[in-house]
């Protein structure tokens, strides 16, 4: 729904089902009484999730005619989606391949077009879109003198997809963009090797792949680039990195580049005292968040304020034990709305001081919600999907709403 703010929606990545007829049933049983309670007089926007299976189905005809069909009837409008999860994302073991296919491979960059391609026929006139992917790859699959190759390897795939939106927009006039999400233990894993990838390597090859591709100029190559390759700032991944949100606000801005979208979401966090037994019921609590079907990395705060990063719950808990730490932070999408979980507590925070600076100043229009762990939260936090999500958005709602 358009807010002051932005347009705001919740990733649809949150309903099981990989297939287009799983994944579009899943949509007619919740989306309907989502936006009757939240939005019923107005349009109701959604963030699409589609595997790479549903996208194949979803961009035949005899699938996305009915599906345009439907939005209209429900008063409903997708303007962004998720292209991160590529194959299955719930009821399995999906840790690190949440990454696979990484940007190396072309069934990415295929894939990813391929959503463009299905964006671009259901972009309402006259509005943005934008598509949020993986940060290129995960960081732990590649030696450290190979990540070089692998990154020129990765921005020469971005570039394609570029130059397929350069087309896109020629044809149509619509504007859209691929929102790359740095991640823990992705191999651009924060704000700032964002930055130094976009202004190191993305804008200078950029530039040489365009103009001998289309025979633009530096300048127009390089406005196309910032138009087309965006931030997606999840906030519960720059939480987890101890990140200072309006440092990183502001150097976006001092180099122009875009933010594609806020994706509004929590982690979870906890001081860690010098006491053992403070210790051990810090320890414990996480211990209750340990599932196995997603990665939950977690970065930790020294005494001497340096970080340690640990590639899953399971090896922090294992040096629980260290004394130099004073503040674990884990990714771990938790609900927006529950500040504290016993001794644990969210980052809910930092949520609010990103959307503060947002009404600020704005610095995207897409604004999505992504909290996709309801089947994997400790039974006692579950709650029915429908009353979950609505409880989400309304949550959003007062916090855009508050001083604005």
């Amino acid at each position: 729904m358009n807010t002051p703010f932005g347009h705001l929606t919740y990733c649809t990545n949150i309903h099981p089902g990989e297939s287009w007829a799983d994944h579009f049933t899943a949509l007619r049983q919740h989306v309907p009484e989502i936006k009757k309670r939240i939005s019923p007089d107005k349009p109701f926007g959604i963030g699409l999730r589609l595997s790479d299976l549903a996208s194949r189905d979803l961009i035949k005809n005899e699938n996305l005619e009915p599906f345009i069909q439907w939005l209209k009837t429900e008063n409903c409008y997708v303007f962004t989606m998720n292209g991160f999860p590529y194959g299955g994302f719930h009821r399995r073991k999906v840790k690190d391949h949440v990454h696979t296919p990484d940007w190396t491979t072309y069934n990415r960059v295929e894939y990813t077009i391929r959503l463009f391609d299905i964006l671009s026929a259901l972009l309402p006139e006259g509005m943005e879109g934008g598509i949020s992917t993986s940060p290129l790859s995960y960081r732990l699959w590649h030696a450290e003198d190979k990540k070089s190759s692998v990154f020129d390897i990765t921005t020469k795939h971005i570039l394609h997809v570029v130059e397929h939106l350069m087309n896109i927009r020629k044809k149509t006039g619509q504007t859209m963009h691929l929102d790359i999400e740095p991640e823990p233990s992705g191999l651009i894993e924060n704000g700032p090797e964002f930055i130094a990838w976009y202004t190191d390597m993305l804008l200078p090859e950029g530039v040489k792949y365009l103009k001998a591709r289309t025979g633009l100029d530096a300048d127009k190559s390089a406005h196309a680039i910032k138009e087309h390759i965006r931030l997606c700032y999840d906030v519960c991944h720059f939480a987890v990195g101890f990140e200072n949100h309006q440092e990183i606000v502001n150097q976006l801005r001092e180099v122009g580049i875009k933010t594609g979208k806020i994706q509004i979401s929590a982690a979870l966090k906890a001081p860690i005292a010098k006491q053992p037994a403070d210790r051990d019921s810090v320890s414990s609590a996480f211990r209750k968040f340990n599932e196995s079907t997603y990665l939950h990395q977690v970065i930790a705060r020294q005494e001497d304020g340096r970080l340690l990063r640990y590639p899953d719950l399971p090896e922090a808990l294992l040096d629980a034990g260290n004394e130099s730490v004073r503040e674990w932070r884990s990714h771990f999408h938790v609900p927006l709305f529950v500040k504290d979980y016993d001794v644990l507590q969210s980052t809910q925070s930092d949520i609010e001081d990103v959307l503060a600076i947002h009404k600020k100043q704005p610095f995207t229009s897409h604004l999505e919600i992504e909290t996709y762990t309801w089947e994997v939260l400790p039974e006692a936090l579950r709650l029915p999907m429908t009353d979950s999500i609505v409880r989400e958005l309304e949550w959003v709602v007062r916090c855009l709403q508050k001083h604005a």
